[in-house]
């Protein structure tokens, strides 16, 4: 592409992040023209589409990799002006978590990260399989997930082991003796509504615990308010994180079907190798946190 044009790349890190030439153009103060004619330079340049223009405008492979390298090096220029004493302004920094490490120890590292703030935080709540495809395309500059055997980094994206996040299976009395009143069994399985937030993992527990395979009553949600909701309110049994439901079993709000037989989920910390005073410490508070709350 010979020399990048940054002032264009802040361009078309607007349109990605906004999701249009218009809102681009609003948050740069900027016009839609000057907004058009510099993407259009950019494309000129590449030889290749970088937008696809549409409602929401999203980028191509190599559109989302110039963004990625854009956002990089404002990190590493935002480190270099406070090495030099400089006033900076704050660069974003986007992050994937998986739901239930938000909903636990997730937040626990963030006050020594964003006190006094040194980025502008974007974290996005995402399953394995986006969450890698985030990482992958250099949507986000790290990521938190579950581990799979035989999964490789993206090129360039180190991968650190985290721990265990471990979960049991619980439901209100209330539920447990309407619902398994003689015993956590295959058949109760078969009419005891289930919340499920991930179908892989309740599924597997499923078989694990009673052979049980295929359809079983269930209404799916995601890691939430409402999902939490529905296992306190005696509307479904559940897998939840311990961490999130230790203190309501010690208060007997909650039992646990299975005792003795928990889910242990290993999470990775997949992040670009991209070596800035703020990432070094964002991966060391990370890592350091989920080995203090996390089984080892």
């Amino acid at each position: 592409m010979g020399t990048l044009d940054y002032r264009a790349l802040a361009v078309l890190d607007a349109v990605v992040s906004q999701g249009s030439f218009e809102k681009a153009a609003l948050a740069l103060g900027i016009s839609q023209s000057a907004v058009s004619q510099r993407i259009k330079a950019l494309e000129d340049a590449a030889g290749r589409l970088l937008i696809i223009r549409g409602q929401p405008a999203v980028p191509t492979g190599l559109g989302m990799r110039l963004v990625s390298h854009h956002r990089s090096v404002r990190l590493m220029e935002a480190a270099l002006d406070i090495d030099l004493g400089h006033s900076t302004s704050m660069p974003e920094i986007a992050l994937a978590v998986d739901g239930a490490s938000l909903g636990t120890w997730f937040p626990l590292c963030l006050q020594p990260l964003l006190s006094p703030p040194r980025c502008q935080l974007k974290i996005h709540s995402a399953p394995r399989e986006q969450a890698l495809q985030l990482i992958q395309e250099g949507s986000v500059f790290g990521a938190i997930l579950p581990a799979s055997h035989g999964a490789l980094p993206a090129s360039g994206a180190d991968i650190t082991p985290l721990g265990k996040l471990r979960y049991v299976c619980v439901a209100t009395p209330a539920f447990a003796a309407h619902w398994f009143g003689d015993g956590y069994s295959i058949e109760a399985a078969r009419l005891a509504p289930a919340i499920v937030s991930d179908a892989e993992l309740m599924a597997g527990y499923l078989h694990q615990t009673l052979g049980l395979q295929g359809a079983y009553p269930h209404h799916s949600m995601p890691p939430s308010a409402a999902s939490t909701e529905c296992l306190y309110g005696s509307l479904g049994y559940g897998l939840m994180p311990l961490l999130q439901v230790s203190a309501a079993l010690a208060a007997e709000r909650l039992v646990e079907l299975t005792p003795g037989q928990p889910v242990d989920v290993a999470l990775e910390w997949h992040a670009w190798n991209l070596d800035t005073p703020f990432t070094r410490a964002l991966s060391e508070q990370i890592i350091s946190t989920a080995r203090r709350y996390l089984l080892q």
